[in-house]
């Protein structure tokens, strides 16, 4: 016969308990760590993706493009996303506002003397009408006068 065990016999010490369950909190803990940085890791990446101008829009190797960005309509935000679209194809907006007049279709106005930049700018608006205005006086290569017929691009808000 064999002696009888009984139920305290064979389940492991407290101490052992308390340790097993410590050792169980802390592996739940590292797979919980590895998991958010994985996924923030993850949503940076794919943000990031969302952001890159696509590569034939950009201005390939070329100087700075100075650009200041005129709302000419009585839609609020239009400057604003306008100012976005041509940031993200490697434009340098450096003024944006609300222009004096309203326009029905967006007007491109070279500033510097160079119409190649204003034609650059114009397409990547998805053409617009180019004027050559010089003015020296201006910090400015190119200035937009956005129009009502301008809509802008299918692109993630930007907040």
């Amino acid at each position: 016969m064999e002696p009888k065990v009984s139920e305290h016999a064979k389940a492991p010490p407290r101490r052992q308990r308390r340790t097993l369950k410590r050792i169980a909190i802390v592996v739940v803990g590292i797979i919980l760590l590895a998991a958010i940085l994985a996924a923030s890791v993850f949503i940076r990446d794919r943000n990031d993706s969302r952001r890159a101008a696509p590569p034939d829009a950009s201005i390939p190797d070329a100087p700075r493009v100075r650009v200041q960005v005129l709302n000419a309509t009585d839609t609020r935000g239009l400057a604003r996303q306008a100012t976005m679209h041509l940031r993200d194809r490697g434009f340098d907006v450096l003024e944006v506002g609300n222009a004096g007049e309203q326009l029905d279709s967006t007007l491109v106005l070279d500033r510097a003397g160079n119409p190649e930049l204003a034609r650059r700018v114009a397409d990547a608006l998805g053409g617009a009408r180019v004027e050559s205005r010089p003015d020296s006086s201006r910090y400015l290569d190119v200035t937009v006068l956005l129009g009502r017929a301008w809509r802008p691009p299918a692109e993630p808000f930007y907040p």
